[in-house]
């Protein structure tokens, strides 16, 4: 267990006022990371599902009710065999790699990696949309926003796939293990360069990051370069650490790989400051920055950095004092106990009085993927079968939610910057920088298209099938349940009355009920009838439509 550190009264006090930029005066919940004993109904499961995957099914929240909350957590952390690799699924002239073969071990030929990135991009859309009921991709995504690499800056294909490989190996695994493995693998040592780290002319830019973003954190300015929990003193004497890292392509297997160069290294002893205890890192070769990451890994505000950054990607952003002595110092207890192990603590989270006490639903505003994975699946949108020449199809339509979420700035494998998304970060506003007077329309417009015409390749159309849809509805013929179980999948928490009163009013406006029993159990007994049919599909249409554009639907 990580060596426990004695800070001064004034240390504490930095340290209990870090986490917000201002901090509420009364406590959003008193509840902490005790067990939640309460019921497991068709709210509670649709509240864990819609923060733990892209999107959710009616047939999954209902199976996940049935199953109860145990299983379904054990269901979420289930281990997932690795997928098949991202294939050529469009580039003709690749002189290596034939359509629809795999490129992660082929030759880097002149004018390949463009569309390889972009296969790269389609591929994980793919994972992220056929996920089933698993944490997996949720936390790739998170650990993609953690530790943030751009592949236009990182440039070769193959290490961008090898890096979100890497995501995927410890995606539930151990946070000091992956900071190690990310620390010397290509694609990182390529975007922050740190394979031009070297001892005459150290470069400080990923140990700048591993320290304020990656681990420990910045905190606030107290002193000249002293970030409380680093100095500018710790920045220095970590570049020399890591310097003489390299990449390559390996060029039997065409795998990029990492070595080490000791005439490029820094020999002498690494001193660091207070924050690090003056300890001093000796030389010790190609594994001195694993000694590193065990230095920094012995501070305890490692694991509250990072229980902070999981509580605000799966709760919420703001964490009050009461939270953070209910929740935060407690996960972090739990981390550092598992050695950094994170699911443990995330389990612990997701099972918690905290997680599922209900001032906690609907408070994220989705993302853009959490967005565009719910439209898919809370409508049981149906894509090709993934083989043979239908995986070609799947991958041009995973091509137009890639440009989906690029469009509402979310871009797979491409973050703004080092720090991830500002919606993790920046204060006040975060989750709501994602809803602006430009995405909102775009977000409109996204699910109206796939209620109309939808998408045409191949001679396949993805799209909402809106009579097939809510044929499952069991009374799908009365005006209120039907309201009522739409706005079950649709939204995370009940409408107010005034609004199923306005949602009927759209259905059916200015009639009576029965007016839609009649007219539809007209076209369920013939449903070949194409006025009967265009009836009723116009008036659900109108419908969803309205349903998709209130607020509630962008929230989680």
């Amino acid at each position: 267990m990580p060596k426990e550190t004695v800070v001064s009264e004034e240390e504490k006090e930095i340290e209990n006022k870090h986490f917000n930029t201002q901090i509420p005066n009364t406590a959003r919940s008193m509840a902490g990371l005790e067990a939640y004993t309460g019921a497991f109904g068709e709210e509670q499961a649709g509240h864990l599902l819609r923060r733990c995957i892209f999107g959710t099914s009616r047939t999954e929240v209902k199976e996940a009710v049935e199953r109860g909350l145990q299983k379904t957590m054990e269901l979420l952390f289930a281990e997932q065999a690795k997928p098949a690799p991202p294939i050529n699924s469009q580039f003709a002239n690749d002189p290596d790699v034939a359509i629809g073969e795999s490129w992660v071990t082929a030759p880097n030929s002149v004018g390949v990696n463009g569309y390889r990135r972009t296969a790269l991009q389609r591929w994980w859309m793919g994972l992220i949309l056929n996920q089933g009921v698993s944490l997996r991709e949720k936390m790739i995504l998170f650990w993609h926003n953690h530790f943030a690499v751009e592949a236009t800056v990182v440039g070769d294909a193959k290490s961008g796939y090898y890096y979100l490989d890497l995501l995927r190996t410890h995606a539930l695994g151990n946070f000091k293990t992956l900071a190690e493995e990310i620390t010397v693998s290509p694609a990182m040592l390529r975007y922050l360069n740190g394979n031009q780290n070297v001892k005459n002319a150290p470069n400080e830019n990923y140990a700048r990051e591993l320290l304020e973003l990656f681990t420990i954190g910045k905190g606030p300015l107290v002193g000249d370069g002293d970030y409380t929990y680093y100095t500018e003193e710790d920045v220095v004497a970590a570049a020399k650490v890591l310097t003489g890292w390299r990449d390559r392509l390996n060029t039997d297997s065409g795998i990029p790989n990492s070595y080490f160069t000791l005439n490029r290294h820094t020999l002498d002893h690494k001193q660091f400051s207070h924050r690090f205890d003056n300890q001093i890192i000796e030389e010790n070769g190609a594994d001195e920055y694993k000694d590193l990451i065990n230095m920094i890994f012995s501070k305890r505000q490692v694991a509250r950095y990072i229980s902070e950054k999981l509580y605000r990607w799966f709760v919420y952003y703001v964490i009050d004092e009461t939270a953070y002595a209910n929740v935060i110092e407690p996960m972090a207890d739990i981390l550092i106990a598992n050695e950094f192990e994170v699911a443990p603590a995330l389990e612990t989270l997701l099972k918690s009085e905290h997680f599922f006490d209900s001032i906690n639903y609907g408070v994220m505003i989705k993302n853009p993927l959490d967005f565009l994975g719910g439209v898919v699946k809370n409508f049981n949108v149906v894509f090709p079968a993934l083989e043979g020449d239908a995986l070609i199809t799947n991958y041009k339509f995973w091509a137009i939610l890639v440009g989906g979420a690029e469009q509402l700035q979310m871009t797979l494998l491409n973050p703004p910057s080092v720090a991830g998304w500002i919606a993790y970060y920046q204060t006040p506003q975060y989750y709501q920088s994602w809803i602006t007077s430009v995405t909102l329309p775009q977000r409109i417009a996204f699910a109206q298209r796939m209620f109309q015409t939808g998408y045409v390749r191949d001679g396949f159309r993805l799209i909402v099938k809106i009579l097939a849809f809510v044929s499952q509805i069991e009374l799908a013929d009365d005006p209120n349940e039907l309201i009522k179980e739409l706005a079950q999948v649709l939204f995370p928490k009940a409408l107010a009355d005034e609004q199923y009163d306005y949602l009927k009013e759209v259905l059916i406006p200015g009639l009576p009920d029965y007016e839609w029993t009649i007219e539809y159990n007209e076209y369920l007994g013939s449903p070949d009838n194409e006025a009967l049919a265009t009836g009723v599909y116009n008036k659900l249409r109108n419908l969803l439509e309205t349903m998709i554009s209130l607020a509630e639907y962008q929230l989680s």
